[in-house]
């Protein structure tokens, strides 16, 4: 299987775990799916995004950070709805977050070979 099959997989194994577990859970998730989580979006960062896709996936992945973390604690005050759409922005966050770390690591050293 190609290294952009494997990273295309992780996003979106990632994405619906992040909505599935964050709604079950709440947030609250347990080490194992956080691990689990960290780990997919560490493959996607590494064989996902290449050179140039880099910059387009860190603005929207920037975007989305401050979204989901600005938009979990509006939406958390949502009687009934709000835990669980919080719950699941918080996944994202940790599922995201390690990508955009690597992602911006990969476009330094590009910057810093120049």
């Amino acid at each position: 299987m190609k290294k952009q099959k494997i990273g295309s997989w992780a996003f979106i194994i990632g994405i619906i775990i992040a909505i599935i577990m964050g709604a079950i859970m709440q947030g609250a998730l347990t080490p194992l799916w956080t691990t689990i989580m960290i780990l997919l979006g560490l493959i996607v960062g590494f064989l996902n995004i290449t050179g140039t896709e880099a910059k387009g996936f860190l603005l929207t992945g920037l975007c989305l950070i401050i979204i989901t973390a600005l938009g979990g604690s509006v939406l958390s005050g949502i009687s009934i709805i709000g835990p669980y759409l919080q719950g699941i922005l918080s996944a994202m966050m940790i599922f995201i977050i390690p990508a955009e770390i690597i992602v911006a690591l990969k476009e330094i050293y590009n910057i810093a070979q120049d």
